[in-house]
């Protein structure tokens, strides 16, 4: 049976008890079926990259999700009525974002570069950049394993918020079948809304660059970050940033901290800053676990790592960050059968 560590970005896991690959919709929602008539725990997997599997891996069935395909409606030249694109919940993310860069569909050139599939990317309310995955979608399909039926919710109905949606919320009912975006048409991407990109590409805040310079400016601060997979360099050996920016109250953010106000009044502040300035630099940790070279926010396996050392690594972080500033950092990625 396939260790977990040879699908997750981490490169971490041990095996799971059963698994199916899962290629059409079909596949998928009898895997899931069959697993929840049994009475089965279920870990559906898409791209790995948003996952902390345990050593001792997952006791039930892992089902992969390698469904593929995509459905576009789009004129060769643009129009005011955009492009409507449907994609699996197989795909690949970032060969989406390509393609969009390429036929002139703009909303998500900012996303590039981050890993996983497309059927994830509504769970988290994926984000990078100024942009969110909620800004472009229309609807979501998914099969709802309470009613055991096919459901979509419209944008609204996915309460999408910060790094959460009703799928997240919701973790064990809905599966993300497919995805449909709702994207502009035209050369120029949407207006930069962040400033290091801004700065990155020559422009001012609120400003617009063409499509294929916003991805490409993109894909060069993720890879400076070690955001960008890379089989050769452990950098790239994470689950992206392993916790998310903390939303507080404005007397909570110490003195010097970013503060970006929100629209119920706190402030979301950085936590890569807090852990900066808690102690921990670039590259703490030991040649086993440790922060990224490049970016405080990735926990790294460094080669030969288990998932008990890189928790254990979390929790020093976590603990000291709150121990200096009390704000308690939240971890990302979904923990599967470990805790922090």
């Amino acid at each position: 049976m396939p260790d977990l560590r040879d699908h997750t970005t981490l490169r971490l896991g041990g095996p799971a008890e059963r698994w199916v690959r899962a290629t059409t919709e079909a596949e998928l929602t009898d895997a899931l079926v069959d697993a929840d008539t049994a009475g089965e725990p279920v870990l559906v997997l898409g791209g790995g990259s948003n996952l902390v599997v345990a050593d001792g891996g997952f006791q039930g069935t892992v089902v992969e999700v390698a469904t593929t395909g995509a459905e576009i409606d789009a004129d060769d030249e643009p129009t005011c009525g955009g492009a409507t694109v449907t994609v699996a919940a197989g795909e690949t993310w970032d060969d989406v974002v390509a393609l969009a860069a390429e036929r002139g569909w703009v909303g998500i050139e900012a996303l590039s570069g981050i890993p996983g599939s497309v059927g994830a990317t509504p769970v988290q309310n994926v984000g990078a950049y100024g942009q969110e995955v909620s800004q472009t979608i229309a609807r979501v399909r998914v099969w709802d394993r309470t009613l055991r039926g096919v459901r979509t919710f419209a944008n609204a109905e996915c309460l999408f918020g910060y790094r959460t949606s009703r799928f997240k919320q919701d973790p064990s009912r809905h599966v993300v079948l497919s995805v449909t975006f709702q994207l502009r048409q035209g050369d120029l991407g949407a207006p930069v809304a962040y400033a290091e990109l801004a700065r990155a590409l020559g422009v001012e805040l609120g400003e617009r660059a063409p499509l294929a310079d916003s991805r490409q400016a993109v894909l060069g601060l993720r890879r400076g970050k070690g955001m960008v997979l890379d089989p050769a360099d452990h950098d790239t050996w994470s689950a992206g940033s392993f916790f998310t920016n903390p939303v507080v109250d404005a007397d909570v953010v110490p003195d010097g901290a970013p503060a970006w106000p929100q629209p119920d009044g706190r402030v979301k502040t950085s936590a890569a800053w807090l852990i900066e300035h808690a102690g921990f630099t670039k590259g703490y940790g030991s040649d086993r676990v440790a922060l990224s070279g490049k970016h405080t926010l990735a926990l790294t396996n460094r080669g030969g790592a288990t998932t008990d050392e890189l928790l254990a690594l979390a929790r020093e972080v976590r603990d000291g960050v709150a121990e200096r500033f009390g704000i308690v950092l939240v971890n990302e990625p979904v923990l599967v059968g470990c805790a922090l």
